[in-house]
């Protein structure tokens, strides 16, 4: 079976891409999901990092404010190093059931979707890397749309990751989304095919 790494920084169409390989009945496992459900009530880093980031801790709705967790980490680099060593060996965890389910049901291909492939050394866990791209102001407009997100938090999320050339020049394959739905999907289909 062979194991894609899809990656690509904020806001450059990974979703999108991840969304269409689904189409073609790839499997893929969605990082940030795992680590929506590790931060839930349900999830088994739900008690450590409410306990290590009291601020975000909602007692009442024993909820964690995402939000709030997010300022936090966005604005000091120790404790975005804390949060990612709570919550990252439980995704790897969840990566390695995946596939290790998704190769039992006879599957010749799956993908690890990460949106912090590189900045966690996983493209030493995967066969190859698709990274997705667009430019620069497509980019920013395409997060700068999103709720919640203004040019200051863009600015820090973007210093947090690999910059998007570094990950280009390490990747196996590129794909740009820039150019449109087809053109995106087109060049998955390539890859995936083995065209």
């Amino acid at each position: 079976m062979i194991v894609y790494g899809l990656t690509g920084s904020i806001g450059m169409g990974k979703s999108t891409a991840a969304a269409m390989l689904k189409r073609m009945r790839v499997p893929v496992h969605d990082s940030d999901a795992e680590v929506r459900f590790q931060l839930s009530s349900h999830g088994q880093a739900f008690e450590e990092v409410a306990v290590t980031f009291p601020e975000c801790w909602d007692k009442k709705h024993h909820i964690i404010h995402r939000n709030i967790l997010a300022d936090i980490v966005f604005n000091d680099e120790r404790q975005r190093e804390v949060l990612e060593s709570i919550l990252h060996p439980y995704v790897r965890m969840a990566q390695q059931e995946f596939i290790r389910k998704t190769r039992s049901f006879g599957q010749d291909t799956a993908v690890l979707d990460i949106p912090l492939l590189y900045e966690t050394g996983a493209q030493s866990r995967v066969d190859a890397v698709i990274v997705v791209t667009a430019p620069y102001f497509i980019q920013r407009q395409r997060v700068l749309s999103r709720p919640n997100i203004d040019e200051e938090l863009f600015e820090k999320i973007l210093r947090t990751q690999v910059p998007d050339a570094t990950k280009r020049v390490m990747a196996d394959y590129i794909v740009h989304t820039g150019l449109g739905h087809a053109h995106t999907y087109n060049g998955l289909k390539k890859i995936i095919e083995g065209v």
